[in-house]
């Protein structure tokens, strides 16, 4: 069968999937893409093609859509469950990575790195302003702990933090085994030094963290989102850094991407990082390899192990 990648994989992704299939690798545009898409049986993206209802419209022979990575905002699934075509991601190739980096954060607003590195370049050494904190012995407190955010909690353990979480579909038997004690979102944003947001995005997370959940942290909290940009309200955020209402924030992902415009890049103690989430060589290869083999398990006819959308089968 015929499979078009377009936004890339990596050589022994490339080389698995030739064995079986014949493959066109094509960063093709979105108009390009609605021109040649009837002539495959799978399509292989990651975050920067769009699979709109357009596309799978003119999908004539499409079976499979992968997404070589977690997210598949990029693509309409309801408009591929509608035809019953398959969409397949890969779910845990970025666990370790994301987990890592939002420890990361964490370290940096709570020893100031970012503004310490600043400071050094420019000539001041501010090492009494700029005096930090240990995550040992805080509270940390999880929105959402799916693998990542159980993944974040075994590394906040180790740092000696004790681990909340808000998650409706996380049974206390699950959190006792993680070390994670389930809370109400409330008592969770009232106690936590640091809420670390790590849901998926729904309709109903949207703005999740909003005016009322900022109003309810420690001044001296920070707040870090390594998900989705849109679970925060960044207008709220902002006003809630320029009022010192918390003590920091650290963002991964925007509302919109990039963010220009947006009122938080002028909010005071917030650092930014580019949407790096799974921009790791390890988080990349282990997308390709994965995605690869959920397209040729579905090609074949068989069920994928990380289907999306179920429901066709």
């Amino acid at each position: 069968m015929k499979v078009l990648v377009t936004d890339g994989l990596e050589a022994d992704a490339l080389a698995t999937l030739r064995t079986a299939h014949e493959v066109d690798v094509d960063e093709v545009d979105a108009k390009r893409l609605l021109e040649i898409v009837g002539a495959y049986d799978a399509l292989i993206v990651r975050g920067r093609t769009k699979v709109t209802k357009a596309v799978i419209a003119r999908a004539t022979r499409l079976k499979v859509v992968g997404r070589a990575g977690v997210g598949v905002d990029n693509i309409d699934v309801g408009a591929a469950t509608a035809r019953k075509i398959l969409v397949v991601n890969a779910p845990t190739s970025s666990t370790t990575s994301v987990a890592e980096l939002a420890i990361g954060h964490m370290l940096s607003l709570y020893r100031h790195l970012a503004q310490s590195d600043r400071g050094v370049k420019e000539g001041r050494w501010e090492k009494k302003a700029l005096e930090g904190r240990e995550l040992a012995g805080k509270v940390l407190g999880l929105v959402g702990s799916g693998r990542i955010g159980a993944d974040v909690a075994k590394r906040a353990t180790a740092f000696g933090m004790r681990v909340l979480a808000y998650d409706p579909y996380l049974r206390q038997e699950n959190g006792d085994r993680l070390g994670i004690e389930l809370v109400d979102k409330i008592r969770l944003f009232e106690e936590a030094d640091v809420v670390s947001v790590h849901a998926a995005l729904t309709p109903e997370t949207r703005h999740l963290v909003g005016a009322k959940e900022l109003s309810l942290m420690k001044r001296t909290a920070i707040l870090v989102n390594c998900a989705r940009g849109e679970i925060v309200d960044e207008a709220a955020l902002a006003d809630a850094l320029k009022a010192g209402a918390i003590s920091g924030a650290a963002l991964d992902v925007f509302e919109k991407e990039p963010p220009a415009g947006s009122p938080i890049l002028s909010a005071p103690n917030v650092v930014f990082t580019p949407h790096l989430g799974a921009s790791t060589r390890e988080a990349q290869d282990r997308a390709g390899a994965i995605i690869v083999e959920q397209v040729i398990q579905a090609l074949s006819g068989q069920r994928p192990e990380f289907l999306v959308n179920r429901e066709v089968y």
